[in-house]
């Protein structure tokens, strides 16, 4: 039984082009992002961090305490109550934001929309989305043999480059190559580069996460100093797959045949991809990182626009600012 009628007729886009990407800077303007920021970092910057000091920014009045700035008394509070008060103001620090984008064979897949052009969708989004909000901009782009190491700036230019990098290996998989990384070398290189208070946004399909254990040892140590994102991009048939039929593919190696007519086969394999994703889910929450997903059955870039907007979006941001004022012993996990 030949089901061609379950295959899209449109052919997924395989590599994303430059300008699209390019255009995502327009949308971007549109995220706010509202780290929690560790008292850890020195530079200066436009982000408030947890703790108090002296900076640009009032806080609020309290008692004076033995070893407060005297240059921070409020007088006419401490005239007005008999009682010395002073000033506390909210530090303000710098918060690079590194991408680490997986770019891997696995991820040259989909059966609508390769997973690679919505990773780098998501990564040129939120890079672009970063400088809005004042940050230097860097990281790791991870092919199937090469990586590439963007410098973190404050500059356009830091996208621009990203954005050409993301072009580059995500063409270089049409070449089916076997991967020479893993998930661990990945991780292990963004340790080298991130710096205490930074954002991570880890934008892969993190099928291998499970397969060492130091890669959990990897995100425990960063999640003490920096503040996680992980963006899981997954394909529709890696959840569940199509009716039960023999279905012929098409990638680097040639066609092949996907029969799904095994009833225990098609169990084992949704219920795989649901571990997979319930690990992810409980390993989010025990390191406190943000936890979004990303299917690839859209036609376009609006829906990764979406999903980001739902997230780091000026509504949500301003519902996620009263929520905090009026609950401020409740500290929100993740984005």
């Amino acid at each position: 039984m030949d089901n061609n009628a379950h295959l899209p007729t449109p052919p997924p886009e395989v590599v994303p082009s430059v300008e699209s990407l390019v255009a995502l800077r327009h949308a971007a303007r549109d995220f706010v992002f509202f780290p929690r920021l560790k008292p850890n970092s020195s530079l200066a910057g436009p982000h408030h961090t947890r703790f108090r000091g002296r900076g640009m920014d009032f806080d609020e009045v309290r008692p004076y305490q033995p070893g407060d700035d005297m240059r921070s008394i409020d007088w006419r509070v401490t005239a007005r109550t008999n009682t010395t008060h002073t000033k506390l103001f909210r530090e303000e620090r710098e918060r690079p934001v590194y991408l680490l984008t997986d770019l891997r064979q696995t991820m040259f897949f989909g059966s609508q929309r390769m997973k690679s052009v919505t990773a780098c969708e998501i990564s040129a989004a939120l890079a672009w989305a970063g400088l809005n909000s004042g940050d230097r901009v860097g990281g790791l782009v991870f092919g199937n043999s090469q990586f590439n190491d963007i410098r973190a700036r404050r500059s356009h230019h830091a996208a621009l480059a990203l954005i050409r990098v993301l072009n580059e290996t995500s063409t270089n998989l049409c070449e089916a190559q076997a991967d020479t990384f893993t998930l661990h070398d990945m991780l292990q290189d963004l340790r080298r580069i991130a710096h205490p208070g930074a954002a991570l946004m880890i934008i892969s399909d993190f099928h291998d996460l499970s397969a060492d254990p130091r890669n959990e040892r990897h995100l425990f140590e960063m999640a003490r100093r920096c503040d996680i994102t992980l963006f899981h991009v997954y394909d529709p048939l890696e959840a569940r797959l199509p009716p039960p039929g023999n279905y012929p593919l098409r990638g680097p190696l040639g066609r092949r045949s996907l029969d799904t007519r095994n009833t225990a086969q098609r169990q084992a394999f949704e219920e795989a991809f649901d571990a997979r994703c319930e690990y992810l889910k409980q390993l989010a929450t025990k390191l406190q990182m943000g936890y979004l997903t990303f299917s690839t059955n859209t036609g376009s870039n609006s829906d990764v626009v979406s999903t980001l907007n739902q997230h780091y979006g000026k509504a949500r941001s301003r519902k996620a600012r009263r929520s905090s004022q009026s609950k401020p012993h409740i500290q929100a996990v993740g984005a």
